[in-house]
């Protein structure tokens, strides 16, 4: 039979804020079962019969057996010709090119299937600076570009507005508006019942809109703008975001690749491939139509399990960080390039095993109001012993010119190791869902950029790390599913010793390389509220959250239509006040709002926690900043004034298709 290719849609997964529970049919999650089938192999009832249709042992009136004629041999050829396909030429027996309905979908190879999203946001934020008097360059979110304020020391005038040009008066606006789109594509090609290869491609990711205009161009340098459109005022077009040309990114970007194979024993995936467990927390795919951020990770992974336990296990050999490479312009033309040492390397190694109950089996024991528990322990373990220094990256990194005396050819002591242990649990009764995931980083590091990194130094001691990080989610439906009723708390370790929730100078919170490491951060993908933590802090990190939220679907009809709306209350403090600018816990509590609507035109819509078809949300955010975020009262103030803080606001449109 010749190859032939055809093309199917698939849905989504869900719009929420907070990422889902983790989904048995989602690709690339540890200790689940994997993308549409069991881990274990299954025989393919689909599959072409290897029966042979002959009849030579039939005889024909005046052949030499026409003496040893069977009585009901007439009725079994009857019968062995009524199984076999007619042709075109009305001999029997069907030609090789020859397919027909019933078993197409079992003998037609490859097949590619294709899902994503489009999406296109919409996005207004104002006072995100939260009324705070940083100096340029400092705070937790930049002032905009256009605005004149007071400074603790000095202050910031803008004078290009007013009326009068020869005397300008200072601008004034604390409001900033954008808008930006992707397009994914995740290809799957399937070779045939046990072997596929899948993959994720974005386009135009998270283009800004406006941002490529034919007016600028960033090379050739020195060329100047266009003569046709002298100032951005002129633009008539925009053109494809080309690396160094226009954008810092092309218009077309590989997320993953990787290959699946279901072997008699388990499954084996080898690849750029998505890295997801429990909640997502700590190791989050991205795969929420509205998700930013993601975790991919090289490598390769074999999973089994007891299917009749719905138990799964397995381990995995991870490529985190190769260090320098040979790589050169002239690969292009088919040079392999390789990694230059092996210490130098980061190696990273993976065990789990995991629980997951059959999606039937489990809706059988809900109806039969039992208690369905699912969860695992994903660890991973992590190690370097050599590294560039802080200062270069692999492209960076050069030992010396041809011989020249280089010491320790340019590399210094790292001797890092750390254990991460990551504990997912899930509770399901009736309409009640509890769901949880702790993790942990636990080793040291040798040395870091605040340590002496050359010779042993007989003083310097290693940096520990300590970190720890808890995310619940509570669930309750009601009102035929329509009305979740929810509750969800987090938590991050914060460092008693760093002033600071972000990361400073080379990203450790350390004092002088005295450690340890304590400060905990959430996935940036696990998005819990739609200011602080999403735009702000850009992430859970040294906090610790309470939010109740409430969920109602004014309309929804069995052909996935709804129409909805949701509002959260999230209350943050800081773990360690004095990492807080304000050095005090509390630092605020924000209130979202949101509706949504979902069109009845996507595919397996009629599954609610999917989405397909066209989708789209409005939402409106408002935080309250706390003592936390506040200036210190010893700061210096010399232009006097208030320098309290004041509320942030956002509004976000959403409109998307996924498929």
């Amino acid at each position: 039979m010749t190859a032939t290719t055809a093309t199917r849609a698939h849905a989504q997964s869900d719009d929420k804020n907070a990422p889902t529970a983790p989904s048995s049919t989602e690709a690339g999650k540890p200790g689940t079962a994997p993308t549409r089938g069991s881990l274990l192999p299954q025989p393919d009832p689909s599959a072409p019969s290897s029966s042979s249709s002959s009849s030579s042992s039939s005889s024909f009136p005046g052949s030499s057996a026409g003496s040893n004629v069977d009585p009901a041999s007439d009725q079994r050829e009857l019968a062995d010709q009524g199984k076999q396909r007619p042709t075109q030429d009305g001999l029997v027996g069907s030609r090789p090119q020859d397919v027909y309905s019933e078993d197409w979908w079992g003998r037609i190879r490859p097949v590619l299937e294709l899902h994503g999203y489009f999406r296109t946001r919409g996005e207004l934020f104002h006072n995100m600076s939260l009324g705070r008097h940083d100096p340029p360059g400092t705070g937790l979110w930049p002032q905009p570009i256009d605005n004149s304020y007071n400074g603790l020391q000095q202050q910031h005038d803008l004078r290009l507005c007013g009326s009068d040009l020869n005397n300008p008066e200072p601008c004034q606006d604390k409001t900033q508006s954008t808008a930006n789109m992707r397009f994914r594509i995740n290809p799957e090609l399937h070779i045939s019942d046990n072997l596929r290869i899948m993959s994720q491609i974005d386009m135009l990711d998270n283009l800004v809109l406006g941002s490529t205009p034919d007016a600028y161009v960033m090379r050739p340098s020195g060329a100047g703008n266009n003569p046709y459109a002298p100032l951005g005022f002129f633009s008539t077009t925009q053109g494809p975001p080309t690396a160094g040309v226009n954008s810092y990114r092309n218009s077309v970007d590989v997320k993953r690749v990787w290959g699946e194979y279901m072997t008699p024993v388990g499954q084996l995936r080898f690849g750029r491939m998505p890295h997801h467990w429990g909640l997502g927390m700590l190791w989050n795919s991205g795969d929420n139509i509205d998700a930013d951020y993601h975790s991919t990770v090289d490598r390769i992974m074999f999973t089994s399990g007891l299917k009749a336990l719905d138990l799964y296990f397995g381990g995995a050999w991870d490529f985190v960080s190769t260090g320098p490479t040979n790589a050169s312009a002239y690969d292009v033309n088919g040079g392999q390039p390789y990694n230059t040492g092996n210490l130098p390397s980061v190696g990273e190694w993976a065990l789990f095993v995991a629980r997951r109950t059959n999606p039937e089996l489990q809706r059988l024991q809900l109806s039969r109001n039992q208690v369905v528990i699912n969860g695992g322990l994903y660890a991973l373990y992590r190690n370097q012993y050599l590294d560039i220094p802080v200062t270069q990256t692999p492209w960076t990194f050069f030992r010396g010119a041809q011989g020249a005396v280089n010491p320790n050819n340019g590399l210094e002591r790292r001797g890092a190791e750390m254990l991460i242990p990551d504990l997912w649990v899930q509770i399901l009764f009736k309409k009640f869902r509890f769901e949880a995931e702790f993790a942990s980083m636990y080793g040291s590091i040798d040395r870091t950029a605040n340590q002496n990194t050359s010779g042993t130094g007989a003083n310097v001691e290693a940096t520990k790390i300590r970190m720890w990080g808890l995310a619940t989610q509570t669930e309750f439906k009601a009102v035929e599913d329509k009305l979740r009723m929810q509750f969800g708390f987090g938590w991050a370790s914060g460092d008693p010793w760093q002033q600071s929730l972000q990361p400073t100078g080379n990203g450790l919170n350390e004092l002088n390389g005295r450690g340890p490491v304590s400060t905990f951060r959430f996935n940036p993908a696990y998005n819990v509220d739609l200011i602080l933590h999403r735009r702000i802090l850009s992430r859970v990190q040294g906090t610790y959250y309470f939010r109740p939220s409430v969920e109602y679907d004014f309309l929804r009809n069995p052909g996935g239509q709804k129409f909805g709306g949701s509002v959260a209350a999230i209350w943050s403090r800081a773990s360690q006040p004095v990492q807080a600018p304000g050095h005090k816990a509390d630092l605020g509590l924000e209130l979202d709002l949101s509706l949504y609507y979902q069109a009845k035109d996507g595919s397996l819509n009629d599954d609610p926690d999917k989405l397909g078809g066209f989708f789209a949300m409005l939402q409106y955010g408002v935080f309250f900043p706390m003592g936390g975020l506040d200036h210190l009262p010893n700061e210096p103030a010399t232009l006097g004034g208030d320098f309290g803080t004041s509320s942030a606001h956002t509004v976000r449109l959403f409109l998307g298709i996924a498929y």
